[in-house]
């Protein structure tokens, strides 16, 4: 009985994880459906995702909020281990930090108020007008290398909220299309999609690329997998954009 005793304890013991530990998370807490905060509680698709991987890993999540234009400086500075604010991986991001596998596949959207959808269609349309974008996001470097760049009245803000409020005082705004049709059903302005999604993107999480960096980044990473393959991960995805936004647009569209 004894033995049967010890047995069972020592399976429980090597069911924990060894390296258990705090994952300090950034977000901005101003990009609504992902990351925002109601009646005082933060919330949204990327708050759960990150318990949900705590709930794997064995790990103790801290959330920390700043404006999104100081989370990546954050990160390098080691006062937080990631970013979960819909980062999307490109070349530059990619030679500095060690990114989990995408756990969201987006495209960029040009949103503006409605009835305005007719004269401005997409990207090519934006030339003479003024548009808002998150300050430093992905949208911003879309936008600031578009071919007709240079003829836009480019106006940044610290969250999609604030950009949804600037329409009464721009032509426009971008950004990702999944929180644009969120936005779209919760402002009070009166707004619409405008064109198609011109830039596919893909979004993870990304962790400094030294060796407790990517010791962390790999055990997350591993956890992701496994909300993806028990459903969890879509299932989030669908309570806060009613889509599931979880797989390549092309796999998606099958």
């Amino acid at each position: 009985m004894r033995n049967l005793f010890l047995s069972a304890v020592l399976a429980m013991t090597t069911a924990l994880p060894a390296t258990a530990e705090t994952i300090r998370v950034g977000m901005s807490g101003g990009y609504f459906p992902f990351t925002f905060t109601r009646a005082d509680e933060l919330q949204g698709f990327e708050v759960d995702l990150m318990n949900a991987i705590g709930e794997i890993t064995g790990d103790e999540i801290e959330f920390v909020t700043m404006s999104f234009s100081g989370l990546i400086g954050a990160l390098e500075s080691g006062r937080i281990d990631t970013v979960a604010n819909q980062i999307t991986i490109t070349p530059e991001r990619e030679a500095k930090f060690a990114f989990t596998q995408p756990y969201v596949y987006d495209g960029a959207q040009v949103v503006v108020k409605a009835g305005n959808e007719d004269a401005i269609t997409g990207p090519d349309s934006l030339s003479g007008k003024s548009v808002a974008v998150n300050l430093g996001s992905n949208f911003e470097e879309l936008l600031r290398g578009l071919p007709n760049a240079a003829d836009i009245d480019i106006r940044t803000y610290e969250s999609n909220i604030e950009q949804d409020t600037a329409l009464g005082r721009v032509d426009a705004f971008v950004m990702d299309r999944v929180s644009s049709a969120q936005v779209i059903k919760q402002s009070p302005l009166p707004l619409a999609l405008a064109g198609q999604p011109f830039s596919e993107i893909r979004n993870a999480l990304p962790f400094r690329n030294d060796e407790a960096g990517q010791a962390m980044r790999d055990r997350v990473d591993a956890a992701i997998t496994t909300l993806k393959e028990n459903g969890t991960l879509a299932e989030i995805s669908q309570k806060w954009l009613d889509a599931d936004v979880t797989k390549p647009l092309a796999d998606a569209a099958e």
